[in-house]
């Protein structure tokens, strides 16, 4: 198990990391989530050993992981950390740079293993390509395949698809948060994508100016949201008086609605007037102003600017 024990570490004086306890099991996959400068990337570096703690412990299989102060080299050998920057060798081939860390005691072993990992991020047409004619997107997909290489016991991504078109990061990050669950790979993966947080975290971590605001399992994170700093990452979101609803809720209190869980109905409360409509694809987003601002729903078919309807909460919620 990854343990993080009320850890606190800071920039120049300026508190970057405050107090943060959590664990992560073996084999689970962790996304941490939170606005830019939050504290992910420090966060992830300071799992890895990059900088020393003003206070608390990391571990693993109860093992300490130390800065530099302890390490001459940063970092322990059983895991394995994607930084945003990527650090291949730009002079040499993209196989070259998988196969940095592999042993050459075998050499067949090692260019089936390269191969492996190529077929895996889609990299094979360019085994022989120096990484500096890549594009950001295939410098990506090879550095993740370096990074699993040797099967780490915990991996580390910094936003590890950022760069990755969009067609094609859907099928890899399928593939490979399967291959980490297959390898029973302990996973703390950085993002500002929903997709990987509900499709394939076991537990979503959100940090706000370095802090843990919430936590949990990624479905009921997104179900029921401590406050709309939370609810935001999972997509639009509303927060619309109380008042306007006919359920069960109190009338000064606020409601956080996603779009999708509001549908038009012949009369109520929340009564809109279209300002643009959206196409999404199977449906679209409409934006329209209610008497306390702007809100968003979801609906089948194109609405006319400056039409007139009424909302209400879907059944069941």
């Amino acid at each position: 198990m990854l343990n993080i024990d009320n850890i606190s570490f800071s920039y120049n004086r300026r508190p970057t990391i405050k107090q943060l306890n959590f664990s992560v099991e073996k084999g689970k996959v962790l996304a941490v989530i939170g606005e830019s400068g939050c504290g992910k990337s420090t966060l992830l570096k300071l799992i890895y050993g990059m900088y020393d703690l003003d206070a608390g412990d990391i571990s693993f299989a109860e093992k300490p992981i130390l800065g530099p102060k302890y390490n001459l080299i940063p970092g322990e050998d059983y895991i394995k950390y994607l930084a945003q920057d990527f650090d291949l060798m730009p002079y040499v081939t993209v196989a070259e740079n998988v196969g940095k860390f592999l042993s050459n005691a075998n050499k067949a072993n090692k260019n089936a293993r390269i191969g492996e990992l190529l077929e895996l991020v889609e990299m094979n047409d360019f085994a022989h390509v120096k990484a500096q004619h890549l594009s950001g997107g295939q410098m990506q997909r090879v550095a993740i395949a370096r990074v699993f290489a040797l099967e780490p016991k915990v991996l580390l991504l910094d936003e590890p698809f950022s760069h990755i078109d969009n067609f094609r990061r859907k099928t890899l990050s399928r593939k490979l948060f399967a291959w980490l669950k297959e390898k029973k790979i302990t996973c703390v993966v950085a993002t500002h994508d929903s997709t990987d947080v509900l499709s394939f975290a076991d537990e979503v971590l959100i940090m706000k100016e370095g802090a843990i605001v919430e936590s949990g399992d990624p479905r009921a994170v997104y179900k029921c949201p401590v406050n709309k700093y939370v609810a935001s990452f999972f997509g639009d979101v509303n927060e619309i008086p109380g008042h306007y609803f006919e359920k069960d809720i109190a009338l000064d209190s606020t409601v956080l609605v996603y779009p999708h869980q509001l549908q038009v109905v012949n009369d109520g409360k929340l009564r809109v007037v279209v300002k643009h409509s959206y196409f999404r694809g199977s449906y679209y987003l409409i934006e329209a102003f209610y008497d306390d601002g702007l809100l968003f729903f979801e609906h089948q078919s194109e609405l006319s600017e400056n039409s007139i309807f009424h909302l209400a909460l879907k059944n069941g919620l």
